[in-house]
């Protein structure tokens, strides 16, 4: 057993420490704008509902559910793809190729006139979110140092939430107030119903178009280079992100860790004890992500805030509170991973979410109404900021050995999404079946029992670089 070499104290650069703390800073800024556009294409669908279900003609639940929930059939394609491409083509240009598609498909979504097209230019944009989704956080990862890895992660998530925040407002801004008791006709026969829908998708294509432009100026991974064996490549790379030292440092651990690899397959390797563990918690971590219920308040907001009371125009003002708090409690989550750790920021969350769901869910049957409910609402989204929407994709993309990261990761995404379109297809269904109350209860108890897997099974990853972590996963440490 050897003690493991941590980076921070053992590599920090001197002479070039400035500029390259400004090169890793802005590297992984701009690979987050990915995440960024994944938030805003993901959530604006919520604003522009009440408008495209009318003028689409939209009443049942299944056609509502479908509306909402296609994309992810291209997110699931898209994460799927991930892996493969990115272990092919780099990381850098799935990144860019996620931007282009991002910039089309808003704006196909944002003039078509017809049901069938709305879903086909949806599920584009599902794809370019899938992408994204599984490479952006594993990007960052492979460019960061062990002491930053936590906050450089997780501020693929803060632009989540950003992108989040600003497609709430720009919905808000875009959409005129609704008259208490408008029928359907009169909504479809005016600007919202007509137009503004249209915008709220179109909007999409300007942070886009900033993505594919940033995209041409980033580094390609160095992990990635030093698996394809250009290791000068790789460690000009590391020089520019954390200096001379670092690159060696680096380098060196890199060289010692595929000494031991084997050439297997994929499969062989994700069978593997050790890598099972992590796919293990990196399925468990996805999977509650999204089974947690959370995406339901951003993606149904309106039947969530209408069944507390409120009308179209004071929900739309809603959604951007519930945004605001995202963005605050995970700045919070930045400025903390890195000093409390992975493990004490989910158990803390996903323990919140259990109590404030089943709170929300007695008020919901006690018919209760107004602001005890959007104060419960902001109280789930903030538990969630702090830990399960940053933290999962932290620990997603650092539990994974180098060789097999980009698979085992399209995986654990892959499951994410198939567990999100499972979520956002059955909300309509069930809360006509059981009610809105019944609902949370359920994603009580999901919670409740993903919190004591994690009790039981999630180690803490904070400060050990991604090749020390492969190591242990080895069980040689």
């Amino acid at each position: 057993m050897t003690a493991p070499v941590h980076t921070p104290a053992a590599v920090t650069p001197h002479g070039d420490e400035r500029l390259s703390a400004v090169y890793l800073w802005w590297a992984a800024a701009s690979g987050a704008l990915g995440g960024l556009l994944f938030g805003y294409d993901w959530v604006v669908i919520g604003g522009a509902k009440p408008f495209y279900e009318i003028y689409f003609h939209l009443g049942s639940p299944e056609l509502k559910g479908w509306a909402m929930s296609c994309a992810l059939v291209g997110c699931l394609a898209g994460a799927v793809a991930a892996g493969r491409l990115s272990d092919g083509f780099g990381r850098k240009h799935l990144l860019t190729l996620s931007a282009l598609v991002f910039v089309v498909s808003s704006l196909g979504t944002s003039l078509v006139s017809h049901f069938d097209a709305f879903v086909a230019w949806r599920i584009l944009g599902g794809f370019a979110i899938g992408l994204a989704s599984g490479i952006s956080p594993m990007y960052i990862a492979e460019i960061s140092p062990p002491h930053l890895r936590g906050r450089l992660v997780s501020l693929n998530q803060m632009a989540i939430v950003a992108g989040i925040l600003l497609a709430q407002v720009f919905n808000w801004l875009i959409a005129r107030p609704v008259p208490v008791g408008a029928t359907a006709a009169e909504i479809l026969a005016s600007w919202n119903g007509q137009s503004a829908w249209r915008w709220m998708f179109g909007v999409t294509a300007i942070p886009s178009l900033l993505f594919l432009i940033a995209t041409f100026f980033v580094p390609e991974s160095p992990r990635w280079l030093a698996t394809k064996g250009r290791n000068q490549n790789a460690q000009r790379v590391l020089g520019r992100l954390g200096g001379e030292a670092y690159a060696r440092h680096v380098m060196d651990e890199f060289r010692r860790a595929s000494g031991e690899q084997t050439s297997v397959s994929l499969l062989h390797e994700l069978t593997n004890c050790g890598i099972a563990r992590a796919l293990l918690l990196g399925l468990v971590l996805a999977v509650l992500q999204q089974w947690c219920g959370i995406n339901i308040l951003f993606n149904y907001a309106q039947e969530v805030f209408a069944a507390a009371g409120y009308q179209i125009s004071g929900i739309l003002f809603n959604i951007v509170i519930t945004g605001a708090v995202n963005v605050v409690f995970t700045v919070l989550a930045l400025v903390t991973i890195d000093r409390f750790g992975r493990r004490f920021l989910l158990l803390t969350g996903v323990t919140g979410l259990t109590v404030v769901y089943t709170v929300l869910g007695a008020l919901y049957h006690l018919h209760f109404h107004g602001v005890p409910m959007l104060v419960l609402v902001l109280s789930a989204i903030a538990c969630y900021a702090m830990s399960l929407a940053p933290v999962t994709w932290v620990v997603i993309s650092e539990i994974f050995p180098n060789r097999v990261r980009a698979g085992a990761v399209s995986v654990a995404v892959t499951a994410l999404w198939i567990a999100c379109f499972l979520l956002t297809y059955t909300f309509p269904l069930w809360n006509a079946a059981i009610g809105t109350a019944g609902v949370f209860w359920v994603y009580a108890a999901i919670c409740l029992a993903g919190l004591l897997f994690l009790y039981l099974r999630l180690p803490e990853t904070r400060n050990r670089s991604l090749e020390e972590i492969e190591t242990s996963l080895r069980g040689t440490e």
